[in-house]
């Protein structure tokens, strides 16, 4: 898990929000694309920020990409932010 790209994505209210979308169902990006006043190349390039930083998974099926959460990551990335607190108060 590289943690400045997992920080990195998820600062931008619009990666957030296609978190959010993708927490309920896997979505293609033409479906994501429509819950947003953007350009479909902008939508991209939050996905593809979003792959490479591990938070989501991609799959072609046929003529589409469909999009899923990697809950793996959320996971590491928590465990990694309760130590970095657990540390913290141990020295206090």
């Amino acid at each position: 898990m590289n943690s400045s790209a997992v920080f990195k994505a998820l600062a931008d209210p619009t990666r957030r929000k296609i978190l959010d979308l993708l927490k309920k169902s896997d979505l293609t990006a033409g479906e994501i694309s429509s819950r947003f006043e953007m350009s479909k190349p902008s939508i991209s390039r939050h996905l593809n920020l979003l792959k490479n930083a591990g938070l989501v998974n991609d799959i072609k099926k046929g003529q589409f990409i469909v999009y899923s959460l990697n809950t793996t990551v959320f996971q590491e990335f928590i465990s990694w932010l309760l130590h970095f607190v657990d540390g913290g108060e141990k020295r206090s």
